[in-house]
């Protein structure tokens, strides 16, 4: 089947704050193989049957995933991803591929600072709602990745009622280890903590202390052997069908780092043991999930910061 497309020659990678000279703009071989795909998409996608779609699609997650020079930038230049939101929505049968081509687009800050004007902020939040768990873990990281640092795009999210949805998920699968880790970087993200994807936070389950509370804690890498982070999530029931996300980080010291300073640690009250201070950061989530905030007012949503 005939199609047509923009080569994608060059693309300029620099930052407005670059103080290079008018050079600086990178050439790069194109990529036909994933021109063609980009130009397929983008041309016929939403005409082409699942058979023919499918290998376009595994082109440009492909060429992602092994960060071919260049190919951001084409998926940029290309128009796709309104294409993408549209399929998403449609939750047809490549919605699972489709979710997890975004997820790893999110990943290229400049492709995912363009997902709020393509549509795919409400197209991911409509598939969190899926009863597929594989569609909703590539939604939820896609997620958390593109509110990761990203005060615009986690405004968005907000307002169209991300942390409800995340929630939900948490809640309606427990024992869904990679699930539960991508919904809680999602809400940390979403808070503003900045949990990143690499950070390699180890999420386990903590005890509650009142019905319908769930707790998580993830305990970050010791750095240099001394210090890590513990990042507590408390979610809790405070009327039916509504729910508060409570997130703190606590800094940890090992005995060893201890025994430096002479065996002397602040007496201030930590929830784990071994804790060398009290949080430092501390952030409340209130929503509704049965009400989801869309509206500019936000009735639902209150946050408290205390640093």
């Amino acid at each position: 089947m005939g199609h047509t497309f923009v080569p994608l020659m060059s693309a300029d990678t620099r930052s407005h704050g670059d103080k290079r000279g008018s050079s600086g703009t990178q050439t790069f071989t194109p990529n036909y193989n994933l021109n063609n795909a980009l130009g397929t998409i983008r041309v016929l996608g939403l005409e082409l049957n699942t058979g023919e779609l499918k290998p376009h699609l595994d082109t440009v997650l492909t060429n992602i995933r092994e960060k071919k020079k260049g190919a951001a930038e084409q998926v940029v230049i290309s128009g796709i991803l309104p294409v993408l939101a549209v399929s998403l929505r449609s939750r047809g049968p490549l919605t699972v591929l489709t979710a997890q081509l975004v997820a790893e687009l999110a990943m290229e800050s400049v492709v995912r600072k363009g997902f709020g004007d393509a549509g795919l902020v409400p197209a991911l939040l409509s598939v969190l709602t899926s009863p597929d768990q594989e569609v909703i873990l590539h939604a939820a990281r896609a997620i958390s990745l593109m509110s990761y640092e990203s005060s615009k795009l986690q405004e968005l999210l907000l307002r169209r009622g991300a942390v409800p949805r995340l929630v939900n998920a948490l809640l309606r699968f427990p024992d869904q280890e990679a699930l539960e880790e991508v919904c809680l970087q999602g809400l940390c993200n979403l808070s503003g903590m900045g949990v990143a994807e690499e950070a390699g936070l180890v999420w386990e389950r903590g005890a509650s202390v009142r019905p319908g509370e769930s707790v998580f804690h993830g305990v970050s890498p010791p750095t240099c052997g001394f210090a890590s982070s513990v990042t507590l999530v408390r979610v809790s029931q405070w009327a039916p069908g509504q729910y508060a996300v409570n997130v703190e980080v606590f800094q940890r010291c090992s005995s060893s780092f201890w025994g430096l300073g002479g065996n002397k640690r602040p007496a201030r009250w930590s929830p784990f043991p071994g804790l060398g201070s009290c949080s430092d950061l501390y952030k409340v989530l209130r929503f509704s999930k049965r009400n989801i905030p869309g509206s500019r007012s936000l009735k639902t949503r209150v946050f408290h910061t205390f640093l």
